[in-house]
């Protein structure tokens, strides 16, 4: 099926200086590796292109995992015009461009125009406005492709006229096919160089991969030449190849693997499983992230999670903060390790997290209610003479304790209660047998609103 114009290079052509990854890239769907959720036989997306109807869609997924792959099998398969535009190296100039071009083929009869926007989410929302209306009005059928979660990523009007279509990392039989398959291939992969590779070697690299084909590969190629080199021992074992590996972790400071990351690294503190909590870490402190940010978030959780079951685990959170700040990075791992296990092994309260938030209910419901004028300080003879202060009675005066009639609330409160104590660790003995359940309601989140 002939194809229209694109700004791809030939896409048959098999360029021998070319990375593995690339040589190897599949020309057709029965070559695409993974991804059947979405162009296996029957799926829609599958139909789409084997008829020559893709709608606009957005391609989301981690990098390897053949966004722009099928992108290139669905410019060999149209028969529209096809044109490729990278969010980094271009610009909304190249963006009406195409458009221009676009509308003179619509309005002289000719092919519609299928636009590949590569890495979309690096568009701005003004960069990004210049494609919605020509996708508005018919003049091209827009492809973008983005390692980074569209909800975030595509202005709301350009996703609402887009489909998504969400690719995974690859699967380890899959890696193991692609590798398999560069290893035999003659004409673009390793064919004649007629190498072993063992088993644990292949193993390393679809575990190094993460899911990444052009990882798998590229590794796999780096490996060949070095042992290519190395006459006195050019087996490729696993020690080779993770020994020359980029063992780069998937992560983005500004995307799902940062969120995705943390997230998983919290819930383990909170679900006091330490051996997960020292793994996530670990994946945070590999992966480049701020420890300022590990430990803030470890802050948090202390307050929020901890709690009252016990104090000390704030103070221990606040002490890893100022030993990461004091010792840096690589050393800081030891005080966030310790801190990380405090946190997992300690007892579990959400007591004050609630309890605010039950105040902070009642704060929002009311507004600002006078303060009760027992409590308000009399700093002149005026304001004694109307009231303030009157009535306060002095803790001290009965040995600490709160005196029987002393109300703190304002008036429309009064009785009010917000504070539940949690059963665990030390929060009960320091709440008191007068503090006993009391059922009370379950609060809205504190941060909505």
């Amino acid at each position: 099926m002939p194809s229209g114009p694109t700004l791809f290079d030939d896409l048959d052509a098999v360029d021998g200086n070319a990375p593995l990854a690339t040589r190897m890239r599949p020309r057709a769907l029965d070559e695409f590796a993974g991804q059947d959720h979405l162009v296996g036989e029957g799926r829609p997306l599958r139909r789409a292109i084997e008829s020559d109807n893709t709608p606009s869609c957005i391609l989301w997924g981690p990098p390897g995992s053949g966004k722009t792959t099928l992108a290139r099998i669905i410019a060999k398969a149209t028969h529209a015009r096809f044109a490729t535009i990278s969010a980094v190296a271009g610009g909304v100039a190249d963006v009406r461009k195409v458009i221009a071009e676009a509308e003179a083929s619509q309005r002289g009869g000719g092919a519609r125009t299928i636009l590949f926007i590569d890495e979309i989410h690096r568009f701005n929302k003004a960069q990004q406005d210049t494609v919605l209306h020509a996708v508005e009005d018919g003049v091209v059928t827009l492809i973008g492709a983005t390692t980074e979660n569209p909800s975030f990523e595509v202005i709301s009007p350009l996703l609402s006229r887009s489909r998504v279509f969400t690719l995974k990392p690859l699967e380890p039989p899959e890696i193991r096919s692609l590798l398999d398959r560069a290893l035999t291939d003659i004409e673009r992969g390793l064919g004649e160089a007629q190498v072993e590779v063992s088993g644990d070697a292949q193993e390393a690299l679809v575990a190094l991969s993460g899911g990444d084909a052009r990882v798998a590969l590229n590794t796999l190629e780096l490996a060949v030449r070095d042992a290519a080199a190395d006459p006195d021992r050019p087996q490729i074992d696993a020690a080779r190849v993770e020994s020359i590996a980029q063992r780069r972790l998937r992560y983005d400071k500004g995307g799902d693997a940062h969120f995705d990351t943390i997230s998983a690294f919290i819930k383990t503190l909170r679900g006091s499983d330490p051996d997960a909590a020292l793994y996530w870490l670990a994946r945070l402190i590999e992966s480049g992230e701020d420890p300022p940010f590990i430990v803030r978030r470890m802050v948090i959780l202390a307050a929020e999670d901890v709690g009252l079951a016990d104090p000390q685990a704030l103070a221990v959170a606040v002490a890893a903060q100022q030993a990461v700040h004091f010792v840096g990075m690589p050393e800081g791992f030891l005080p966030l390790a310790e801190a990380a296990l405090y946190l997992a092994l300690a007892p579990k309260s959400n007591s004050a997290m609630t309890a605010y938030s039950r105040a902070l209910d009642d704060v929002r419901r009311h507004g600002d209610l006078p303060v009760p004028l027992s409590l308000r300080n009399a700093v002149t003879g005026l304001m004694e003479a109307q009231g303030y202060g009157a009535g306060y009675q002095y803790a001290h005066d009965y040995d600490g304790s709160v005196a029987p009639d002393q109300t703190f609330l304002p008036e429309e409160l009064a009785g009010q209660r917000y504070y539940e104590p949690g059963a665990q660790g030390r929060e009960p003995d320091l709440a008191g047998p007068q503090r006993g359940p009391a059922g009370l309601p379950k609060p809205q989140d504190p941060h909505a609103g």
